[in-house]
């Protein structure tokens, strides 16, 4: 078997990332048109983990605004002209190749961001990944009444986590 690897994701790409999607994700689903739209605005972030010629897993990022969780399968529109993190949208790979993908992927995000000037990571995690992402660095912000509101649509164990970069 041929070790998976990142590479960017294609169009070509989305059926089989709406299939990853719906196993990992069946109680967070998200439209392919909704991927789709976060290719076409920040196609860096968005990368596709394949073996061989197996998409086995994907993983989207895009520049956007601290405290402020994108809608959960709505369309963003455009990107903030004023980003202060790089949000993680979503890491999703097959159980079978989960060994050290996802950090590998948060080390290209976190270089991503830097390139930009960004210091911020910032995502939402969900079904109990909080342990997952403490050990890459990210830290649960306390959240007011507000973001609590917005974190709903995510699930129950939803928490939203920053990592900070430092100066880049």
């Amino acid at each position: 078997m041929t070790k998976p690897h990142w590479r960017p994701a294609r169009v070509s790409d989305l059926p089989a990332i709406s299939a990853i999607a719906t196993r990992i994700h069946p109680g967070l689903p998200e439209r392919p048109d909704v991927f789709a739209e976060k290719m076409r605005l920040y196609p860096d972030g968005c990368r596709a983990l394949v073996t061989a010629d197996e998409i086995v897993g994907y993983g989207l990022a895009h520049p956007w605004m601290q405290l402020r969780i994108p809608p959960l399968d709505d369309f963003l529109e455009r990107l903030p002209d004023d980003a202060d993190c790089l949000y993680v949208h979503d890491v999703a790979v097959l159980p079978d190749f989960r060994g050290g993908a996802s950090r590998a992927y948060v080390v290209d995000v976190e270089g991503l961001a830097r390139a930009s000037g960004i210091a911020m990571l910032a995502l939402v995690s969900v079904y109990a990944t909080r342990p997952l992402w403490e050990r890459f660095g990210f830290r649960p912000v306390i959240a007011d009444a507000k973001l609590r509101a917005k974190l709903v649509s995510y699930g129950d164990s939803a928490t939203y986590m920053l990592r900070d970069l430092g100066a880049p």
